[in-house]
């Protein structure tokens, strides 16, 4: 497993922006498939966007065409570019990663609370 710490959260106001980022420990970062999901109060937790080790991203479709999931393998870390966001983005964020050879995640961070105002 690795340690992963999301920071980057925050309250902003509908339409505004934010940038997450999830910082891996480990020297086999690039390898592990990266994802970030959501838990808001009172649903369950649902998938943002993931990117794969090779680069290929997937994203929800309430999502889609607003946030962007890129990584920078040199800096362990991972980026969930949040533009023209709205009330129903409000969440606890967390970064999660695949580090074994099955396909679930295996690897949890802590979550960064994200409050958009309306």
């Amino acid at each position: 497993q690795v340690q992963l710490v999301e920071s980057g959260g925050g309250l902003v106001q509908a339409g505004g922006s934010l940038r997450l980022s999830c910082a891996a420990s480990g020297r086999t970062f690039s390898r592990y498939d990266m994802g970030w999901f959501r838990l808001a109060p009172g649903k369950e937790r649902e998938f943002a966007a993931a990117i794969s080790w090779s680069g290929k991203t997937y994203y929800a479709d309430s999502v889609k065409g607003r946030f962007t999931i890129s990584r920078d393998s040199a800096k362990n870390t991972v980026y969930l570019q949040m533009n023209s966001l709205k009330p129903e983005d409000t969440a606890v964020y967390y970064c999660a990663a695949k580090t074994g050879t099955s396909a679930l995640y295996d690897s949890w961070g802590q979550g960064t609370q994200v409050t958009v105002s309306s």
